[in-house]
């Protein structure tokens, strides 16, 4: 277990490695070079000019004003000066929300704080219980934990209040952060410009029809149950395999420009590859003439497999776009049941533009369910399997309970410098390294599951990846730690007297979930603002790949919050402050100095370097109360069975209280403020529309959406795509290719048919 030498030893290593990346970033940042690496949302935006484009040789990449690098602190102060509404403005709406999470956590986490210091320590020091128990591994750190307090105390009354004092607050500053977000999301969809998405409805599982194409049938189906107010649709085309020979055509254009730019800057000496995998074996070639055959023959490819999906019916998909001449139109499209059969004509809000994923449109809507069957049941086994790792992890935090049943491992372990080391740091950065992985095999089961856009996919990861570090990260740690601390006492004791040992033991995980949030938390915040990576790639791509300004632009890797690890990640943090606010509250400062670091270091990365891959209107918000009220009810819950371990009988049941109004609380919020976050209300749906058509008469929707939702390997090339009917506004009977053999054989006068 670690003891306070090692978390210190811990703490200073991490304080050192991040002033170190604080340092090499303010240092970096200033250089002319580095210029498009640290500030690229700027250059997106067209607002700021290279440094490098003028001036003498040696200034364009190096800064050579001394009293720049005197102020090398300055992006602190800049990054919290933006206001809140030029914030959203500049940066939207998800991204100023998010960084709301971490002013969330200073805002609950700071009061507990100071009175957790004022009431609980002083009455967890003076318990002085610790240390009659024999055959028990505790640090000093541990007497300032509840496990310090005698069983049966008159002090675990101090406890309980403070459980309620904790709760009552939290939860009230979740209402109040929820009204805010709310209100903001309201505001932001009032007040933003016109987007597509806000005229446009994705419809998924098209019915077939023996007599019509998708596109006439969702023509005719819209036509005719919205007459007043559909504009048009937008079939959709399964081009996965199209978009993969484009995706690799660009990339062996890259290899291209690489060995071409090599060959200009050694001309004596010809570039050569291997034709295998990677380039690591096989035949020697020529490299410019390989990639130039190859980029060739990719583009045959791709000329022919463009032509059939454009002419094949086979990959239009059942699903479509469908515009409307109104979001009131469209709102009560995307908000209704289209139809008696509820598994049909299935609609809801179209994701913006660049949020679409297309590659799952084209999964069969029946198929989704079984998808998501086979991503649970392997979600379950990849979290069970990962309890070995963690198991190892906890056996490294915990050298003094293995060394009592273990002594021949004593000398290689006693050394107090790599023992500090090794407990105090190492479990930390080993628990780290085996989460690394994780976030992408998480993404990647979400696109198994079939999300149609980016921002779906981003939250559903999310949800995983939090179920995945609540049962194995909190739960698992706890449940391995608790077992390898007190190895002695579980394989000596009574069965009846486990669960006692355990109930004491549990606090004493809060050293290394220190050491873990000072890793994590500490270190790996800082790494994020130096943008290591980004930085080593720029300066690749800028010196083999680019030739032009636009080649240039391209080499900017400006990056985006990626909310599927980051806000789970968040959420461990409120989840430890809640458990061990009231059990350990020492635990408490180091979440309180993560929550505002990362604030100031976010903060500065969302004005100065993210490009949002899209636009959600803080769509993830009810997520991220909701996993902060399962938070609240595990440490409740916690604490009610620790309490029993110790023999508080009277105070005990008193907590049964809470956890029942925690989720009484948590319905009233979701009935009370959720509908915003769902819904779009069609009061202001009418009011945008009216505003615009008094300020824009003579504004042609139509082309204004006609390529919105094409698939992006169309939007170079002239599609013959459906287009809507001008002259139906008043005629809610549309001609089909049905109702025009009917007639035809009737002998009636029908509705000729309106090309498409």
């Amino acid at each position: 277990m670690a003891s306070v030498s090692d978390i210190s030893v811990s703490a200073a290593i991490n304080l050192l490695s991040a002033l170190a990346f604080l340092l090499a970033f303010a240092f970096l940042r200033l250089q002319p070079i580095n210029d498009r690496v640290y500030f690229p949302k700027w250059y997106l935006k067209g607002i700021r000019a290279s440094p490098r484009s003028s001036g003498p040789f040696m200034k364009k990449f190096v800064n050579l004003d001394i009293r720049m690098y005197l102020k090398f602190w300055t992006w602190m102060p800049a990054a919290l000066r933006m206001p809140q509404p030029e914030l959203i403005d500049h940066a939207g709406l998800d991204s100023a929300v998010y960084i709301r999470i971490y002013l969330l956590g200073l805002k609950i986490f700071v009061p507990i704080a100071i009175l957790g210091f004022a009431v609980l320590v002083p009455v967890n020091w003076t318990g002085k219980t610790l240390e009659h128990i024999h055959n028990l591994t505790f640090s000093n750190i541990d007497k300032l934990s509840i496990s310090n307090v005698p069983s049966g105390s008159e002090r675990l009354w101090a406890h309980l209040l403070m459980a309620y004092t904790f709760s009552f607050w939290t939860c009230y500053i979740l209402y109040k952060e929820f009204k805010i977000v709310s209100t903001l999301r309201l505001h932001f969809l009032a007040s933003e410009g016109r987007r597509p998405d806000q005229f446009t409805v994705l419809v998924r599982n098209v019915p077939p029809d023996p007599d019509e194409s998708v596109s006439e049938h969702v023509e005719h189906f819209f036509c005719v149950n919205h007459p007043d107010h559909y504009l048009s649709h937008q079939v959709v085309y399964n081009a996965n395999k199209l978009a993969k020979l484009v995706e690799k055509k660009k990339s062996y254009q890259n290899w291209h420009t690489y060995y071409q730019t090599k060959y200009e800057r050694n001309p004596k000496k010809k570039p050569t590859t291997k034709t295998g995998f990677w380039g690591l074996w096989g035949k020697t070639v020529d490299a410019i003439d390989y990639y130039t055959a190859e980029i060739e023959k990719l583009s045959e490819e791709e000329a022919t497999e463009r032509e059939r999906v454009m002419s094949d019916p086979k990959a239009i998909i059942p699903a479509a776009f469908v515009s409307f001449k109104s979001r009131w139109g469209a709102a009560v499209c995307a908000q209704t049941q289209q139809s008696s059969n509820p598994t049909i004509w299935l609609t809801e809000w179209a994701p913006e533009p660049r949020d679409v994923h297309w590659a799952n449109l084209a999964i069969p809507y029946v198929g989704l369910t079984i998808r998501r069957l086979l991503v649970a049941v392997v979600l379950f086994f990849l979290t069970f399997f990962f309890m070995i790792p963690i198991a190892f992890v906890q056996s490294m935090a915990n050298i003094e309970g293995i060394e009592k049943v273990l002594p021949f491992l004593k000398p290689l372990i006693e050394a107090k410098t790599v023992k500090s080391v090794i407990q105090g740091f190492l479990p930390g950065i080993a628990l780290k390294i085996f989460l690394i992985l994780l976030p992408t095999i998480l993404v990647t089961m979400s696109k198994i599951e079939g999300f149609t856009s980016l921002s779906s996919l981003d939250r559903r990861s999310a949800a995983k990846y939090h179920l995945f570090l609540l049962v194995n990260v909190f739960f698992g740690s706890i449940i391995t730690g608790a077992a390898f601390e007190q190895l002695q006492s579980f394989l000596k004791q009574a069965p009846t007297e486990i669960p006692k040992t355990a109930g004491v033991a549990i606090p004493m995980k809060a050293t290394f979930f220190i050491t873990y949030i000072m890793v994590d938390g500490w270190a790996g915040i800082a790494a994020e603002i130096l943008r290591l990576v980004p930085l080593v790639m720029f300066h690749l791509k800028n010196t083999f790949l680019v030739k032009t300004e636009q080649d240039r632009e391209d080499a900017m890797d400006p990056g985006s919050i990626n909310f599927s690890t980051s806000e789970p990640r968040i959420q461990l943090y409120f989840l430890l402050g809640l458990v061990y606010s009231v059990v350990t509250p020492i635990l408490l400062p180091f979440i309180i100095i993560f929550f505002a670091f990362a604030y100031v270091v976010f903060r500065h990365q969302i004005i100065n370097v993210y490009d949002q891959k899209y636009e959600s209107g803080a769509k993830f918000w009810p997520d991220v109360h909701r996993r902060i009220i399962v938070a609240l009810v595990i440490s409740q819950l916690l604490l009610m069975g620790l309490l029993s371990t110790k023999k508080a009988a009277n105070s005990t049941p008193l907590l049964i209280v809470l956890p029942v109004l925690t989720i009484w609380f948590h319905l009233f919020c979701k009935g009370r403020f959720e509908s915003a976050f769902v819904k779009f209300p069609l009061q202001d749906a009418m009011v945008k529309d009216t505003l615009e058509r008094a300020t824009e008469p003579n504004l042609n929707l139509k082309a204004y959406l006609h390529d919105a939702y094409i698939h992006p390997v169309f939007k170079c090339v002239q599609l013959d795509k459906p287009k809507a009917v001008d002259d139906e506004e008043n005629n809610p009977l549309v001609a089909t290719k049905r109702n025009s053999r009917r007639d035809s054989k009737t002998g009636s006068d029908g509705i000729p048919e309106t090309s498409v």
